[in-house]
């Protein structure tokens, strides 16, 4: 059976299952945090699948997540394009040089097909020793067109073009819409069970322009990609755009711990997967009892919303401490048990 075909692990159907057992799905964001275990720098985990993966599993092995993504990195599908993009030994890649000002510029671009690229076939390649390897939902992290419109133009610039070149700003979003989508195809095809659109530059829209720019990109995303489960992550206080975000048909958000877990259940209903989200920020500097603590305030706001999986804000970085992480586990463990335990005594 190829991997096309194969059965998928669904983490929205995980997510219910446990919750009818009183539990939830522990599942950080987090793949950086490997590196201390591989001894290995940021960019020999970006350029090379064998060693990612290497990160990857350790970090499973030591902390066993009900599910695992692999390596978040913003700039794998613009590094592809032919952008100018930093890699430093130690940090994420960032996209230095935005080079589309017209029609032109954008239509340049539009012969390269970024499957041809070898940082995008390390991220294919992990994906697939993930999917042999782990007995779990496993993910892959994509860009959102929106945010590689943004980084082919600027993000300040691309807002300033949807009022004064709507043109140019529908085109670079579509194109780059296009982009995402072979990359995502690659990528199910690899073994993905589910796929998070990271889409950071969408919080500076509001509700009207997401619904008008986005929302029949991401429905037809959804089509398209049946099989597997689509995420969508905002960066930032998305709590303006919840709304529009659940009504893209998206099996799940992933939020930022800027946004009210409670409120947002409240806003998108019970039949949304939320996702989400303790501060990476908080694990990496508070210590072990105010991760825990924090994490138990979490589980609480969301222990009236059905498909929740217990995750933090956004990406870890490669140097939390792992106490922290096991904080963190413990925290979902207890709360499980004791919820279990409450049923038990009402029923």
């Amino acid at each position: 059976m190829s991997i096309r075909t194969q059965q998928r692990f669904s983490l929205s159907s995980l997510a219910k299952t446990l919750y009818e057992q009183g539990r939830r799905p522990i599942v950080p964001l987090m793949g950086y945090p490997g590196l201390q275990l591989t001894k290995t720098t940021i960019k020999q985990n970006q350029f090379n699948h064998i060693v990612q993966f290497q990160s990857l599993s350790r970090l499973y092995d030591r902390f066993q997540p009900d599910a695992m993504f692999f390596m978040m990195d913003l700039s794998v599908e613009a590094s592809a394009l032919g952008l100018a993009v930093r890699f430093p030994l130690e940090e994420t890649p960032s996209v230095e040089h935005h080079p589309v000002k017209t029609h032109e510029d954008l239509r340049r671009f539009g012969k390269i097909d970024i499957l041809g690229d070898g940082r995008v076939l390390v991220f294919i390649e992990t994906i697939h020793h993930m999917r042999s390897a782990f007995p779990c939902p496993v993910g892959a992290y994509v860009i959102g067109p929106l945010t590689l419109a943004g980084l082919l133009i600027g993000a300040n610039e691309l807002a300033i073009k949807s009022l004064i070149e709507p043109e140019l700003f529908r085109e670079t979003i579509e194109f780059s819409y296009q982009v995402v989508i072979r990359y995502m195809q690659a990528l199910r095809d690899a073994g993905a069970d589910m796929i998070m659109v990271l889409e950071p530059t969408a919080v500076i829209f509001g509700p009207a322009q997401f619904r008008q720019s986005l929302t029949s990109l991401y429905r037809e995303m959804v089509g398209i990609f049946d099989d597997i489960e689509i995420i969508l992550h905002v960066c930032g206080d998305s709590t303006h755009l919840l709304k529009v975000m659940a009504d893209t048909g998206v099996a799940g958000l992933s939020l930022d711990s800027m946004v009210d877990l409670k409120k947002a259940a409240e806003i998108v209903g019970s039949q949304v997967m939320l996702i989400g989200n303790l501060s990476p920020i908080e694990i990496l500097t508070a210590n072990p009892n105010e991760v825990y603590i924090q994490t138990m305030e979490i589980l609480d706001k969301t222990k009236n919303h059905p498909p929740f999986v217990l995750s933090t804000g956004c990406d870890l970085p490669q140097d939390v401490p792992f106490e922290n992480i096991d904080a963190f586990f413990k925290a979902g463990k207890d709360w499980r048990q004791e919820f279990v335990i409450k049923k038990a005594k009402v029923s």
